[in-house]
Formats: structure tokens, C-alpha cells, sequence
């Protein structure tokens, strides 16, 4: 009977060690994205899907796969590049798996993990969910998600990938949006030329010109641009068109199509200026090819509607943000130094499948 239990005890020692040994393996490396303390200090995700290491990695793998797209040959990528700040430097694209013009301008991915509504109407409303619709749309990436399950499970690499982030013997379509997610919530930019005056680090001293634009900006757009994210994470009106109507897929009515509040027509989600000199052309629709004509278009160029900002509403009936040439050129000059540098080259960020040829 002793030499049983004693048996029974090396056994058990023996099992316990192996799990030990197994455990680090299939466990995830849970991480806190850190971030400057006018940020939050920390980048905020989900309960149902914290960041990992390995999670972040097969985001990015995933993110840079053309598996992702009906015909293999289109990834997030090819809409969202690194080089200028995660758009694509479109009005309108036609790389889609269908080579139609699509109907929304893509919109840069800086900073949406403090982001509670996505897409120019606030349609999804997170990352995870967001994921489905470029995947599944016929002109975007055309895929068939059941398909693309069964792809990604002939592919050694991925399922052990799935199975340590998730602890999961099989990939489901649930996971392939939360990795992506992960992903996606991890393109933080906070290392302008901008931040670094925050910090008061080297590298960080703005001139004249720039600090006159920093204070315009400050008095004159940030109703909507507010904060140090530069967003207020809401819907305006901002003076685009005078009807808005219902054909293509009622993108023109803006957050109305979302909610179906009249109030809301023309109303479209307020973009960050961070790397703003990157991600021409601008508005929903990709229809200013500069900052400039942004500039003109709030100064002289604005159309009047029933929903349109009040925020944009003077005196005497007039609307607009009046702005002189010198002013433009400042705020210009300001815009300038948000421009991220680090974030557009991390190498964290880039193709995976690129580096490892290299």
C-alpha cells in the first residue's frame, strides 16, 4: 500500500511538471500597452479580448494576409498602408476583390482603441465588429467567412497561432476578427514632434509659426478636433452638402443611416488630426486632394443645411470658421508636427511576411 501511494505521488509530480512545462507554450504573454499619461497612460480594450503578445503578432499576420480576401490576392493592407498612417491615399478606391469604386474614402487606423463607434457613421461598434464588413463586402475583400475558417485551418502555422492566443483547438471566424482587433488597437501614434513639446523632450521645440497654428487650432477647431487625440469621437455636420441623398447604400446621410435621426443627416465622425499630412485626401468621400482645400472649404466654402453644426453658425446668418491666409498657413505649419515618423516606420507594425524575406 506505501509503495502505491508513493507511486502515486512521483506520478502526480510527474504530471504536475509536465503541465508546468506545457503550460508557457499554450498560455499567452498578457501585456498593457502603455501610453503618455495625456493619453490614459494605457490603451483600453475589451474584457472579452485582452492584448498578448501572440495575440498582437497573428493580428498582424492576419492584417497583411491576401488569405483574407476571395481571390487571395487582397489584404487589410492593401487599403490601409503604414507609410501613410494606415489610409491609402485615395479618393475612392477600386482594389477591391471586385474593382468597383467603393463608396466611402478608407480611413486612416491611428488611436481607435479609445474609439466607441467606427466607420464614418459610427456603424460598427468596435473593432471586432468592424472586421466582418470589409471581409464579407462583395467590392471590398468578398469572403466567404465559413471559407476562409476552413483556409486558415490548413495552415500549421495558424493553428498552433489560434490555439495559443486563445487556448482554442480550432480557429473560428470569432477569433480571426478579435486577433485583427488586437491588432488594430495596437497602432497607437503619440511620438510626433507634437508629443514631444508635451514631454518636453529633444526634438520637441516648436517655432514661432507653429505655435501660432497650435493656438488656432485650439480656438478655432477644436469644438470637434478636441483633446490630445485631437477627435471628439462624435458626429458633425460639417457643411458639405445641402442634401443628402439616399443612393449609394445612403452613405451620404451620414450618422442618419446609423441612427435614422433627421437630426443627424450629413453628420460624419470626426477624424483625428494626428498625421493629418499623411492621410489625403480627405472627408468621407476623399473630395479635398489637400489640407488646403479643407482650409478653404471651412472658410469660404461651407453649405448651409437644416442639420447643419451649430458649431459653425456666426452672427448675421453667415457660417463658417473665418480664417485669414496667414492663419491657414500657420495652422498648416502646425498640422506639420503631428506627423508621427516613428509610428509610420515601427517595424512592430509593418509586414511580417516582408521582414522574415529580408
Amino acid at each position: 500500500m506505501e509503495k502505491r501511494f508513493i507511486l502515486f505521488i512521483l506520478l502526480s509530480g510527474f504530471v504536475i511538471a509536465c503541465d508546468q512545462d506545457i503550460s508557457p507554450e499554450i498560455t499567452p504573454t498578457f501585456i498593457e500597452l502603455d501610453v503618455p499619461e495625456y493619453m490614459g497612460k494605457t490603451v483600453p480594450f475589451p474584457e472579452r479580448n485582452p492584448f498578448s503578445k501572440e495575440g498582437i503578432e497573428l493580428g498582424r499576420m492576419l492584417f497583411y494576409d491576401p488569405i483574407l480576401s476571395s481571390n487571395n490576392q487582397i489584404s487589410c493592407a492593401t487599403c490601409h498602408k503604414q507609410e501613410l498612417a494606415f489610409s491609402d491615399g485615395v479618393a475612392l478606391s477600386t482594389l477591391g476583390v471586385s474593382g468597383n469604386t467603393l463608396q466611402r474614402h478608407a480611413p486612416a487606423i491611428i488611436n481607435l482603441a479609445w474609439n466607441d463607434g467606427l466607420f464614418w457613421d459610427g456603424g460598427a461598434k468596435d473593432l471586432e465588429s468592424l472586421t466582418f464588413a470589409p471581409l464579407a463586402h462583395p467590392d471590398e475583400m468578398n469572403q466567404d467567412i465559413t471559407e476562409l475558417v476552413e483556409e486558415l485551418k490548413q495552415i500549421p502555422d495558424y493553428r498552433e497561432r489560434f490555439k495559443k492566443v486563445f487556448g482554442k483547438d480550432t480557429i473560428q471566424s470569432a477569433l480571426i476578427v478579435r486577433a485583427l482587433a488586437q491588432f488594430q488597437r495596437s497602432l497607437i501614434s503619440h511620438n510626433s514632434k507634437y508629443d514631444k513639446y508635451l514631454r518636453n523632450e529633444e526634438g520637441g521645440t516648436l517655432n514661432s509659426l507653429e505655435l501660432k497654428g497650435m493656438e488656432l487650432v485650439g480656438k478655432k477647431c477644436s469644438n470637434c478636433h478636441s483633446g490630445e487625440f485631437f477627435t471628439d469621437f462624435s458626429y458633425h455636420n460639417n457643411g458639405l452638402d445641402a442634401v443628402f441623398p439616399a443612393e449609394p447604400e445612403h452613405v451620404g446621410k451620414g450618422r442618419n443611416r446609423v441612427t435614422l435621426n433627421p437630426e443627424e443627416l450629413g453628420a460624419f465622425k470626426t477624424p483625428t488630426l494626428r498625421n493629418i499630412m499623411l492621410t489625403a485626401p480627405y472627408m468621407h468621400d476623399g473630395r479635398f486632394k489637400s489640407i488646403e482645400e479643407v482650409l478653404d472649404h471651412y472658410a469660404q466654402n461651407m453649405v448651409n443645411s437644416p442639420t447643419l453644426d451649430t458649431t459653425f453658425i456666426l452672427q448675421n446668418e453667415n457660417f463658417g470658421v473665418p480664417l485669414s491666409e496667414e492663419e491657414k498657413e500657420a495652422i498648416v505649419a502646425f498640422f506639420q508636427t503631428l506627423t508621427d515618423f516613428t509610428f509610420i516606420n515601427n517595424q512592430a507594425h509593418s509586414n511580417p511576411f516582408l521582414i522574415r524575406k529580408e
